[in-house]
């Protein structure tokens, strides 16, 4: 359920007075930890570091962003996978040889031929 259109969009009082103050060109970003804030028009253009809980995530602030909540933008859980010991049997399955997240990539070298004929 959202907030009630007589009140209006919440908006921390302490990060709206640091985005007045702050300069939209500057790089420097700007810390909060108010991720039930709503994106005002105001923000558009600045690098918000929202914080997930352990860190601050930087975010840019968009056109497309404006009504959205800080949080959206910054996520508090890290997926790792699915696991258990029956996963790791079908990954280990005789038909792999490698595990998934750990295949091997190749890349092609340059012909040799080519560049000694350069060389010399």
């Amino acid at each position: 359920m959202g907030r009630s259109l007589k009140k209006g969009p919440y908006i921390d009082l302490k990060l709206l007075q640091k985005i007045k103050s702050a300069d939209p060109k500057s790089k420097k970003p700007i810390l909060t930890w108010a991720r039930n804030s709503v994106i005002s028009p105001e923000m558009v253009g600045f690098t918000i570091d929202i914080h997930n809980g352990k860190n601050h995530t930087p975010v840019l602030m968009t056109e497309e962003m404006v009504g959205h909540k800080l949080g959206e933008f910054a996520k508090t859980r890290k997926f790792v996978r699915h696991g258990g010991r029956m996963a790791r049997e079908q990954e280990m399955a005789p038909g792999r040889r490698v595990p998934p997240g750990q295949e091997i990539t190749t890349t092609e070298k340059p012909k040799e031929g080519k560049e000694e004929s350069k060389k010399e």
